[in-house]
């Protein structure tokens, strides 16, 4: 079998000028993040596959990338289901390993828990551009906090996230999953297809309102209850003069959470940002129980953060039900829009480069290798190499890769 020289399908190398840009966002987050009280945490990369596809991921549950078992215990001659031959997956994302790490560790965390989480997660989806089977994922989560404090605490830290990048004139989206089952229950949807009357919703951005209502009666919803629920869309709408048309407990306390948690943001929070009540917000993840929030950038299609409560996962996995909230920005693509920007990393060090003449003895090249440490000593990045025969192009590759000072060595000190 002949050697590939390509990445497999859905998956890329990473070049040093966009290596050099992760590392660095790397390092900002996790610094930011620690400054508001979160802790960093690892999980695997795998898990038991029984986690992974426990109806918790929604339509990721479709594109798991399944382990085969291994050795003795793989027997695909009796096999008669999936489960005889599978028991681990790769994550689809970080938040179910979190509920698993939490439920495991309860006992050893703080009550509440923040934490952070940085790592590849892998999904079986359709490459496309920007679209990758494996991709990073930058998460925080509040476990163990029921109050609106945790929301607010994570908008806050994930804006000044993306405030210190550079980025401005962002748009925080919230709303709430309690909102939405409120004005589908006013509406008159039946209650066992909310799901379906959500996803057809989130197309609102693509289709506009009339596309949504044209799709639910496609899709069999009376007629009645499609015109009552466009009806409670429009202009202008706000969280108090929607509550004021679904008069519902559980609309009620929404509101109040929801008007309790943009306000004290907005007083507190020190970027250029905005927050708007978007009642056709709804994430895709089946396990959102409450708030739920988006950030858009001006000039940029989609979002670049989103997350939200999902207070019923790790009951799941103690039998105790356990508040939680988090909120996750777009790694990959906020590093896609740096690169295309031609981000340079700021307060980079200086960039210098040795080139030593091929032949230089010992005690030649020894004075070379002190001289360089010196450098690096006085905090510069310093390259020791070989001189090329074609010294231009050599010196121009080393300039696209950041450097700027060049320095040549040779066999004799006295032409240097």
């Amino acid at each position: 079998m002949a050697f590939s020289k390509k990445p497999v399908t859905g998956m890329k190398d990473i070049q040093p000028a966009e290596m050099q840009i992760r590392d660095y966002l790397i390092a900002l987050i996790k610094q930011t993040y620690k400054g508001y009280g979160f802790t960093p945490i690892e999980t695997p990369c795998f898990e038991s596959i029984g986690n992974l596809s426990g109806k918790q991921g929604g339509e990721n549950e479709k594109l798991i990338f399944k382990v085969l078992k291994r050795g003795e215990k793989l027997n695909l001659a009796d096999a008669k289901e999936e489960n005889d031959v599978v028991d681990y997956g790769l994550r689809y994302d970080l938040t179910v390993p979190l509920s698993r790490f939490y439920a495991n560790n309860q006992t050893t965390l703080p009550r509440p828990f923040k934490a952070l989480q940085i790592g590849p997660v892998w999904r079986a989806d359709r490459p496309q551009k920007g679209r990758f089977r494996q991709f990073y994922q930058c998460d925080i989560d509040i476990l163990g906090d029921p109050s609106w404090l945790a929301e607010i605490e994570l908008i806050l830290a994930t804006t000044a996230m993306l405030g210190k990048i550079g980025f401005t004139g962002f748009t925080v989206h919230i709303n709430d999953r309690r909102v939405l089952k409120a004005m589908a229950a006013y509406a008159g949807f039946p209650a066992d297809r909310y799901d379906e009357v959500f996803i057809i919703l989130d197309k609102m951005d693509k289709i506009g309102l009339d596309g949504v209502r044209a799709e639910l009666v496609e899709n069999g919803f009376a007629q009645e209850a499609v015109d009552a629920y466009c009806g409670l869309f429009s202009d202008g709408l706000t969280i108090d003069t929607l509550s004021a048309k679904v008069d519902s407990r559980e609309m009620a306390e929404a509101a109040a959470s929801l008007s309790m948690i943009t306000e004290s943001v907005a007083q507190a929070q020190k970027t250029d940002c905005k927050l708007v009540f978007d009642p056709t917000l709804v994430r895709g993840m089946s396990y959102y129980t409450g708030t739920i929030f988006e950030i858009t950038m001006e000039g940029f299609s989609g979002s670049v953060a989103g997350g939200g409560r999902y207070d019923e996962m790790i009951g799941r996995f103690t039998g105790q039900p356990t508040p939680a909230v988090g909120f996750s920005i777009g790694f990959e693509r906020i590093v896609t829009i740096l690169l295309d920007q031609g981000y340079q990393v700021p307060g980079a060090a200086e960039k210098v480069a040795f080139l030593v003449e091929k032949g230089m003895d010992a005690s030649r090249l020894a004075e070379v290798m002190r001289e360089a440490q010196a450098v690096r000593d006085n905090g510069a990045t310093v390259l020791v190499s070989i001189m090329n025969k074609n010294k231009k192009f050599q010196k121009e590759q080393l300039t696209a890769e950041g450097y700027t000072d060049f320095r040549e060595f040779y066999r004799e000190a006295l032409r240097n």
